[in-house]
């Protein structure tokens, strides 16, 4: 891309990342099914690059209903071996089956909170956290926020749910904005 947009270093020239940063990193996200999309393509982005998952979304999209949360809870034994056939996505069985528990999990929440955004929202006092990092190299991988969730959200029965994804799902639903104080977003989210 060549404009001259100052953006945060993630040092790539890969169209899709950029796109990402440019419209969805940081933005704040209260949508129960796309909280849920993030926390899942967070799962399985553990141990593997953004860029790998980014690449796979719209197979992930398709192959989970949308990331409808009830569908997404009621797969089966049938759908697990479906998903583990699908060249379309990350074909790794604990994240999967991570993926259904979530959603069930997140079922049982909705109990006791009007919504997974009231629930998820209350670790940042339901507002965006904004940092003021001048260089990428600051960023935390967790933080007393993610920890806290993690420890909740194990609780809860929630898997893959460590405080270093906590984290990178709350960079991705804008409940922190991580943009360097010199990128173009820090600003406008």
């Amino acid at each position: 891309m060549v404009d001259n947009l100052t953006r945060c270093d993630w040092r790539t020239s890969e169209q899709i990342l950029i796109q990402y940063h440019d419209t969805e990193w940081g933005v704040p996200v209260h949508d129960d099914h796309r909280l849920f999309e993030y926390l899942a393509l967070d799962c399985f982005q553990a141990g593997l690059s953004w860029l790998t998952v980014l690449k796979k979304r719209e197979n992930f999209r398709k192959a989970f209903d949308n990331f409808n949360i009830p569908s997404v809870a009621s797969y089966d034994n049938k759908k697990v071996a479906q998903l583990l056939n699908d060249p379309g996505i990350i074909r790794n069985r604990q994240k999967i089956e991570a993926t259904i528990n979530n959603a069930q999990r997140i079922l049982d929440l909705l109990k006791n909170f009007e919504s997974f955004d009231k629930y998820i929202w209350q670790f940042t006092g339901y507002k965006t956290i904004i940092n003021h990092w001048k260089d990428i190299s600051e960023l935390p991988v967790t933080s007393k926020e993610s920890d806290e969730m993690s420890k909740d959200l194990k609780s809860r029965g929630f898997k893959f749910a460590g405080s270093t994804i906590c984290y990178a799902f709350m960079q991705s639903v804008g409940m922190v904005n991580d943009h360097t104080v010199d990128c173009f977003r820090h600003r406008q989210v």
